[in-house]
């Protein structure tokens, strides 16, 4: 199936890069992805796990940590399941019921569920270089985009939903704003691959940068969630010294030493996603010796048995809360461990040096 590769081909038949001291061995990689895949249903849906729901933004992550492990048709199952089951607007439903596309459970719209298809499309494309599968994939990546700029508003923020009768919410959310950032400039990587200019994507993720790292009044105060202190980093709206500032700032409210990452202050509740994110976004600044420190924090949510990781840990009671083992916290762990790793298609897409910026708006020049 594959036609061509991008310079440099990094695929690998092994995947020395999921092994990292302190975090995982090679057998706890190996049982960590046959996790995901046991979760995984034939059509492709990756629902948080078996019985619970699938949400578009978790199946993606899940798929990319897939194709980290080499399991490229898993993962090009799980692409194809959103292609398949795309609405005729371009997006898709907050919520499949165990990933049943039948069975909806939340008729919303999210844009950051909806766009973060292109984040990873551009991913398995760096890790096969499989041009059939980004032909298939471009008319779902293009829906998906219009209908997140629908969404974007004056300011550049991206309102964060779309209800199901139709109503748009202008309100915009900091996380999934910045997600929306990544996602737009990955859409205009494969765009680039494809050599389809868009100009209108380039003006919207340079407005839509511009808000996050200029305009904190145009988005809902949520500043007690870690999402929002450490999105807009790893979301590539803020890097350099600007990034490293805000990691600092907000390091001591949100960060458990030795058991993670409060998901919200004061809550003594650490949760493995928001730890292997943080772990990611340090690791995108330069910070990597913190990022390991990070990874091997959580290793106490690990079921050994499965290879998954529980959602949470509320310390104050020493109790796993809720009693989860959630395919997106597994992915989001791989995909960390994997940049750590030197894996050339993560460091690609989550270092964001080799993906383009789009156009900066002539607004509240830098000092």
């Amino acid at each position: 199936m594959t036609t061509s590769r991008p310079a440099g081909d990094p695929r690998a038949p092994q995947s020395e890069h999921l092994v990292l001291d302190g975090v995982l061995t090679a057998e706890q990689a190996a049982r960590t992805v046959a996790g995901i895949l046991a979760v995984q249903r034939e059509d492709g849906a990756v629902p948080w796990f078996r019985g619970h729901h699938l949400d578009p933004w978790d199946h993606v992550e899940a798929a990319m940590a897939l194709d980290t492990a080499g399991e490229h048709e898993a993962a090009e199952r799980a692409y194809l399941w959103l292609a398949r089951h795309q609405l005729d607007d371009g997006s898709w439903y907050a919520a499949y019921a165990d990933g049943d596309p039948d069975d909806v459970t939340d008729r919303g719209r999210e844009t950051n569920f909806v766009a973060y298809i292109a984040v990873g499309v551009w991913h398995h494309y760096l890790a096969t270089g499989d041009d059939t599968f980004l032909d298939r994939m471009w008319p779902a990546v293009c829906a998906a985009v219009e209908f997140v700029l629908e969404l974007q508003q004056p300011g550049g923020q991206i309102g964060w939903r779309r209800d199901d009768d139709g109503t748009p919410a202008t309100d915009a959310l900091l996380t999934g704003s910045s997600s929306v950032h990544h996602a737009l400039r990955c859409a205009l990587a494969i765009a680039e691959q494809r050599e389809e200019p868009q100009p209108d994507w380039e003006l919207a993720v340079g407005a839509l940068r511009h808000a996050i790292r200029r305009h904190p009044e145009r988005f809902l105060d949520k500043d007690r969630y870690s999402m929002d202190w450490y999105y807009p980093v790893l979301g590539g709206a803020l890097t350099g010294a600007e990034a490293r500032e805000r990691i600092d700032e907000g390091w001591e409210r949100f960060v458990v030493p030795g058991l993670g990452v409060r998901c919200v202050v004061p809550n003594p509740w650490v949760t493995g996603g928001e730890s292997a994110e943080l772990a990611l976004a340090l690791w995108a600044t330069g910070e990597s010796d913190r990022a390991l420190e990070v990874l091997q924090s959580i290793q106490h949510l690990r079921d050994p048995e499965s290879g998954l990781y529980w959602t949470g840990y509320v310390f104050d009671d020493d109790a796993i809360w809720p009693r989860e083992l959630t395919t997106w916290t597994a992915g989001s762990l791989l995909l960390a461990v994997a940049a750590l790793g030197g894996h050339e298609p993560t460091c690609a897409v989550f270092g964001g040096e080799q993906l383009p910026k789009g156009m900066d708006p002539d607004c509240c020049p830098d000092a």
